[in-house]
C-alpha cells in the first residue's frame, strides 16, 4: 500500500472517530436526550451513515465524485477533529439576554436575567441589566445559564495508560508531561457543558504521580489546555489497588496489605523530612562555599515537601471508613489537609470527622457493588456528606458519564432531597473548591472566568441539551455549528472513500494492465464492504 493511500485511510479513520451522532430532522434534534448532546454513540452512527452513502456510491464510478482536496475543508471553529479546530474569537462584549440564570454563586438564581461579559471575564449578571454598544447579544428567553460544569476526577486526554505502577511511590511522575490535546473526548465532553476538569494519575500507588487540572479549549495545544492558576495536585490511592488485590500470584511488590499502605505513605514522609533536614544542615555550614558535596536533589521527595508545605494538594483515592480515618490521622501528624478523598463511598460514615478536618469528598453519585471494598456504598452517601458540611461534588471516572455530570448533580435530589440549585453545585462550585481555583470559575460571579453553558432547558432534566458552551469568553462548542460540521463531514468522507477506491482501482490497473472494466467495477464495489472505513476506524 502507498503512503499517500495510507494517509487517506487513515483520515479516514480519525474523521469517523470524531464526528458526532447523525441526525436528519429538527425534530429528531429536539428530542435528542443529553447522551445525543453529549456525542454519543459515534461508532454507531458512524456505521449507519457510512452504509447508505457506500451503497449510493458504490453504484457509481469514482470518477464521477469530485475528487479530494484537502483545502476544500479548511480549519474552522467547532471542528470535531482538534488538528484542524482553530481557537474560537473572543467578543469584546457579550450579552446573554434574559435567560434563567443559576449562578451557583451567593446571588443564587433568576427565572429571568442577564448575563455581561467583557474581554473574558464576568462583568455582571442579574435581571435589567443593559447591553452596551457593539455588544454581542445572545437570545437567552427559554435557555438556561449555568457555569461550567468542573469534573474533579478525569482520566480523559492522557497518552498511554494513567498509572506508572512500578513503585509504591511515584511522586515525580507529572500527567502534564502526556496530555493529549487530541482526545476527541474533550470537544464531547464540551457539548455536556463541561469546561474544566482535574486529570488524575491511577491508582495503583498509595502515592502516585502528579495531576494536572485543565481547560477544554478544543484545538490548543497540550500546554494551552493547563489552568494557569491552578494549585498542584498529587494523586494518593488506599485499599485494593495499591495494595494489589487480585493481581495474581505472582505479584510480589511491597506492600499487600492496608497497614503496609499507610507505613509505605509516612515512610515517605519521614524521609522528605530528612531530606529537608540535610539541606538545612548543608546550608548552615556554608553551602557551595564550604566545599562539602551538597546532598542529592530528589524530584519525588520534593513533590512530597511541597505537600507539608501545603503548595501540592493532595486527591486520594478511598472507599473505607477505616482507611479515610487512616489518612486524616497521616495529614494531622504531617500538617497538612487533604483536598479531597475520591470515591469516598463510606464518607456518610465518617462525614463529621471529614468536615472537622476540612477535607473535601468527590464521590460518585449511585455507584456500588462493583467491588467488594465498596459493598457498603450507598447512593445517599454525597447527600448526607453534604449535609453534614462536607464540600461534596459528584465526578465522572469516565470519559464517557463526564458527558452528563449535570444529570449526576441532579441524582443528589433523587437520593437524599437536596434542592436544584445545591445539586448543581455538586458539579460546579463544590469541585472547584476541591481543587482550589473556586477564585476563578465554578460560579457566575463578577470578576471570574466567562465559563459557561446555555442550556435549551432547566439542567436538571434528561431532556435538556447543551446548545452552546464558553470559556474564557470563547464559544468552544456550538450544537448548531457542530451540526452543520457534521454534514460537512459526511461530504468529506464520500470523498476520501472515492479517492481511496480510485487508488485501489490504479494499483490493480498497474498489478494487472489487462484487468476488464467489469473486474474493477466488481472490486469497486466491494470492496468497502471487506476493507471499508467502518472496520478501519477499529
Amino acid at each position: 500500500m502507498s503512503r499517500t493511500l495510507l494517509s487517506i485511510l487513515l483520515l479516514l479513520a480519525w474523521n469517523q472517530g470524531a464526528a458526532g451522532a447523525q441526525e436528519t430532522t429538527p425534530e429528531a434534534q429536539e428530542s435528542e436526550a443529553q447522551e445525543s448532546g453529549a456525542h454519543a454513540s459515534t461508532e454507531a452512527d458512524g456505521h449507519s451513515h457510512a452504509d447508505h452513502a457506500d451503497h449510493a456510491q458504490g453504484a457509481e464510478d469514482a470518477d464521477a465524485v469530485k475528487p479530494y482536496e484537502p483545502e476544500d475543508y479548511p480549519a474552522v471553529a467547532f471542528e470535531p477533529a482538534s488538528w484542524r479546530a482553530v481557537e474560537p474569537e473572543q467578543p469584546d462584549i457579550i450579552f446573554v439576554r434574559g435567560a434563567s440564570v443559576v449562578t451557583s454563586g451567593p446571588a443564587g438564581a433568576w427565572r429571568e436575567a442577564d448575563l455581561l461579559v467583557e474581554k473574558g471575564i464576568i462583568k455582571a449578571v442579574g435581571p435589567g441589566l443593559y447591553a452596551p454598544e457593539g455588544a454581542l447579544i445572545i437570545d437567552g428567553a427559554g435557555k438556561t445559564v449555568t457555569p461550567g460544569i468542573i469534573d474533579a476526577h478525569s482520566h480523559t486526554a492522557i497518552f498511554g495508560g494513567v498509572n506508572e505502577g512500578s513503585n509504591i511511590t511515584t511522586a515525580e511522575v507529572r500527567i502534564a508531561d502526556v496530555i493529549d490535546a487530541g482526545d476527541v473526548n474533550l470537544y464531547r465532553q464540551l457539548a455536556g457543558g463541561v469546561t474544566s476538569a482535574n486529570l488524575l494519575h491511577g491508582s495503583a500507588n498509595s502515592i502516585g504521580g502528579q495531576n494536572a487540572v485543565i481547560k477544554l479549549r478544543w484545538g490548543a495545544p497540550a500546554s494551552g489546555l493547563l489552568f494557569d492558576d491552578a494549585p498542584q495536585g498529587i494523586k494518593f490511592a488506599l485499599g485494593e489497588n495499591p495494595k494489589q488485590s487480585n493481581w495474581g500470584v505472582d505479584t510480589t511488590r511491597y506492600p499487600q496489605t492496608r497497614q503496609g499502605v499507610e507505613q509505605s505513605i509516612r515512610e515517605r514522609f519521614d524521609a522528605a523530612l530528612d531530606y529537608r533536614a540535610a539541606f538545612e544542615r548543608y546550608e548552615k555550614a556554608g553551602g557551595a562555599q564550604s566545599g562539602l558535596i551538597p546532598p542529592r536533589r530528589d524530584l519525588q521527595i520534593e513533590a512530597m515537601l511541597e505537600i507539608i508545605d501545603g503548595t501540592r494538594l493532595v486527591h486520594a483515592h478511598s472507599y473505607r471508613a477505616d482507611e479515610i480515618l487512616m489518612l486524616l490521622s497521616v495529614a494531622e501528624d504531617y500538617g497538612f489537609t487533604i483536598a479531597s478523598f475520591q470515591h469516598v463511598l463510606e464518607g456518610y460514615k465518617v462525614a463529621d470527622e471529614l468536615a472537622a478536618a476540612g477535607a473535601g469528598a468527590s464521590t460518585f453519585s449511585d455507584w456500588w457493588a462493583f467491588k467488594y471494598e465498596v459493598v457498603d456504598a450507598i447512593p445517599w452517601n454525597g447527600a448526607i456528606m453534604w449535609d453534614r458540611g462536607v464540600v461534596t461534588s459528584f465526578n465522572s471516572d469516565s470519559s464517557e458519564l463526564a458527558r452528563r455530570l449535570n444529570l449526576e448533580g441532579s441524582k443528589a435530589i433523587r437520593y437524599g432531597g437536596v434542592n436544584p440549585m445545591d445539586a448543581l453545585k455538586f458539579v460546579t462550585i463544590n469541585p472547584a473548591i476541591q481543587l482550589g481555583i473556586d477564585e476563578w470559575v465554578g460560579s457566575l460571579e463578577p470578576g471570574k472566568h466567562a465559563d459557561f453553558v446555555i442550556w435549551s432547558g432547566p439542567p436538571y432534566s434528561t431532556y435538556s441539551i447543551v446548545l452552546e458552551t464558553w470559556i474564557d469568553g470563547r464559544k468552544y462548542f456550538d450544537r448548531r455549528a457542530d451540526l452543520e460540521a457534521r454534514e460537512r463531514i459526511a461530504a468529506e468522507r464520500q470523498a476520501l472513500i472515492a479517492a481511496v477506491r480510485a487508488a485501489e482501482d490504479g494499483d490493480k490497473g498497474e498489478d494487472n494492465p489487462e484487468a476488464t472494466n467489469d473486474e474493477s467495477d466488481h472490486a469497486h464495489y466491494h470492496g468497502p464492504h471487506q476493507h471499508g472505513p467502518h472496520q478501519e476506524a477499529n
